[in-house]
């Protein structure tokens, strides 16, 4: 039954990937998973961790990032392509969710300099917790730098409301963490990989949660397994660390409202 279930949201998500500039309801994606409408979104959410159309709204959003730095296109033509009507939406949209605006990722490569972190959520905030626990792998090969943060919800987008990145998978610590219920997820990409700038590497990834951060109530070490990303697992949004620069920043100025998903 689980293999049925998870084949059934893997066809959706293929409809999804096919048709990333149409119109694409729930009843399309709910067709095409050969699911009733009520089933699939409940089902969906089970397997993936997120809502069909915050999983659309995030591959939108990766493909633009392929896009960037396999294509010449135009930003405007390059949202259009995704599903966007508004290039203005898509730009705020992509920024948001990456980290840099889509003519930045383009001239940096797919990377950025440096990583914000949710501060006015942080300083706000009194009881802060410690997130400690161990990075492993299931590489074959040695991986690389680590991103590790806690984010509200499993798709690593955004700004974290804490994080840091490790030379390779090993221990971690999270300090100042704001009370509240967050997922932890990692991803990191071949030490190979590093060096080279470009859109084709293998990214591993690996996520636990949800974690609720109570005021002094102590949260027990946690282990997180990494692996090779999946059809199931939410793209990694967040622009991946320039090795060259492990910056944190705290913006001030972060606006929490949420930011509705696209089409």
């Amino acid at each position: 039954m689980k293999i049925a279930i998870e084949q059934a949201v893997i066809r959706a998500i293929d409809t999804m990937h096919e048709n990333l500039g149409e119109l694409l309801t729930i009843d399309d994606m709910a067709q095409a998973a050969m699911y009733s409408k009520f089933h699939f979104s409940r089902e969906f959410q089970r397997v993936t961790g997120v809502s069909p159309r915050r999983f659309l709204s995030a591959i939108r959003i990766e493909a633009a990032k392929r896009l960037l730095l396999e294509t010449t296109a135009t930003v405007t033509e390059i949202s259009h392509r995704v599903g966007y009507n508004s290039v203005g939406t898509f730009s705020s949209r992509f920024a948001a969710s990456v980290g840099v605006s889509p003519t930045m990722y383009r001239q940096l490569g797919g990377y950025t300099e440096e990583i914000v972190v949710d501060s006015r959520r942080r300083s706000a905030a009194s009881g802060h917790s410690t997130v400690r626990g161990e990075i492993r792998s299931e590489a074959t090969e040695e991986l690389g730098q680590v991103f590790v943060g806690l984010f509200p919800s499993r798709i690593p987008q955004g700004r974290p409301a804490a994080c840091t990145v490790l030379p390779r998978p090993g221990a971690f610590t999270l300090d100042r963490v704001p009370p509240g219920t967050w997922y932890l997820l990692a991803h990191s990409v071949p030490a190979s990989c590093e060096e080279s700038l470009t859109a084709d590497r293998e990214v591993f990834v690996g996520s636990v949660g949800p974690i609720e951060a109570r005021p002094k109530v102590p949260l027990l070490p946690i282990e997180l397994r990494l692996r090779p990303i999946g059809a199931l697992d939410p793209p990694v949004l967040l622009a991946l660390l320039d090795i060259r620069s492990a910056a944190f920043e705290q913006d001030d100025a972060f606006d929490e409202r949420p930011v509705a998903d696209a089409g």
